[in-house]
């Protein structure tokens, strides 16, 4: 417990930069696989093969290559980002090395994105488009106040998906630089390696918050899944702790708990047949 309470405010600062990287870049992926997947779906041969060999490309590209090419062939292109570390954001100075993994996780799950949205376009009936152009919309106009409104509801489920994985991957930029969750967790594990468990509970109960926040936020605000998760979590650690005094009180009112275990037993199994114990 030592090891994360006297470094809490690393503990909080590893998840803020989890979440931050998780906000930016799903926020960038979802407006650039927009827009991928118009190209898609639209009547621009070229366009469509652009956006096809770019999905293409990105999908079978391993996360690790796309953010090794960030990191280490972007900076010698001239690419190193370094003015963005003048910037200040809320009190907070930006950093190269996150921008880089930013745009890393940005192309990649980007193309994660255009294909749930083709398939979001492609389950709304055709008769909807016809009817959009059959009142003179344009193709911008029908996929804007026609097709995607309608596609929202067939995205969500793999959107969702697509974006608790893009939580995960959030992990492979503490190879590269930042001391996000999985990289403070190694840390603390290797400074307190007698407190291993108790490190990785800590830390894994805080990913399955920001999970189900960031799962939940897809369907309702932000705020209200983080209220959710919180509510459910205090009712789980009251229902805990109220277990634990109960057995604990159990166990000192009775002078020989081991014999009376022994007794629970014999009344299930059988009179003798655990006496060897």
């Amino acid at each position: 417990m030592d090891a994360v309470f006297s470094n809490f405010g690393e503990y909080l600062t590893a998840f803020g930069i989890t979440v931050g990287l998780f906000v930016v870049s799903g926020l960038a992926s979802l407006v650039l696989g927009t827009i991928l997947a118009v190209f898609r779906v639209g009547p621009v041969a070229s366009m469509q093969k652009v956006a096809g060999i770019y999905v293409t490309l990105f999908r079978n590209t391993p996360l690790l290559i796309i953010f090794i090419f960030m990191a280490i062939a972007m900076p010698k292109l001239g690419y190193d980002f370094l003015w963005v570390e003048d910037l200040e954001v809320a009190g907070y100075n930006l950093s190269a090395f996150f921008v880089r993994s930013c745009i890393a996780l940005t192309l990649y799950t980007s193309a994660f994105v255009c294909e749930a949205f083709r398939s979001g376009v492609n389950a709304v009936p055709l008769g909807q488009a016809e009817a959009a152009r059959s009142i003179g919309l344009t193709f911008s106009q029908s996929m804007r106040e026609v097709i995607l409104p309608q596609a929202l509801r067939a995205v969500v489920p793999p959107l969702t998906s697509v974006q608790v994985a893009l939580l995960k991957n959030t992990s492979v930029a503490a190879a590269f630089g930042m001391a996000e969750a999985t990289a403070t967790m190694r840390a603390f594990t290797n400074n307190y390696a007698d407190q291993r468990i108790q490190i990785f509970l800590f830390f894994a109960i805080g990913t399955l918050v920001a999970v189900i926040i960031a799962a939940l936020s897809l369907v309702m605000p932000v705020w209200l899944a983080a209220l959710i998760v919180f509510v459910f979590f205090l009712v789980v650690a009251v229902v805990l702790a109220l277990i634990g005094v109960n057995y604990f009180k159990k166990m000192s009112a009775d002078p020989n708990p081991i014999e009376s275990v022994k007794k629970d037993i014999r009344a299930v199994k059988g009179e003798g047949e655990y006496d060897r114990y």
